[in-house]
């Protein structure tokens, strides 16, 4: 069966950049392997293969486009601009606060990494700390970047058709 728009659809997959550096994956051995995160925090059992259902809108639009015509078995790479991914880097998502306010907004003091979650429901990480300002960029972490896929299709459920 050929994968199309309104098949749910199960992939194991390997994120990387451009330059190789592995940054999320579906299989436990290659996080590990790799230094992920939550390798760490995750046990084998934890990782198991990506689903969603092809043209919902449920992952970026160029692993969508992917597994289109993919059949269950098939690997592909695919290489997904930022355009099709997360979008560019934009610089009207980097704001910067007065240090006190942040801290009075945030409950903790500024530092470089910190990761926050505003009111508005925007995720964004401390990117610098002066006296003067903190600057904190709610860009997707993975925007302005190229990324390649490694996936392998393990399931389809056909939308009936």
């Amino acid at each position: 069966m050929t994968i199309d728009a309104g098949d749910r659809v199960a992939i194991e997959y390997v994120g990387r950049f451009e330059d190789g550096t592995v940054f999320g994956t579906s299989r436990y051995a290659v996080a590990s392997e790799h230094g992920l995160d939550d390798a760490e925090e995750r046990e084998e059992g934890d990782y198991e293969p990506l689903s969603f259902t092809v043209g919902a809108g449920e992952v970026i639009d160029g692993l969508d486009e992917a597994v289109r015509g993919m059949t269950v078995g098939e690997t592909a790479t695919a290489t997904v601009p930022p355009a099709a991914a997360y979008g560019e880097v934009r610089e009207e998502r980097v704001r910067e606060y007065d240090p006190e306010t942040f801290e009075s907004m945030v409950g903790e003091p500024p530092e470089v990494g910190l990761h926050v979650h505003a009111q508005n429901g925007l995720h964004g990480d401390v990117v610098a700390v002066t006296d003067d300002a903190v600057e904190v960029d709610f860009n997707h972490e993975l925007a302005g970047r190229t990324l390649v896929f490694d996936v392998e299709v393990v399931g389809v459920d056909g939308n009936g058709e």
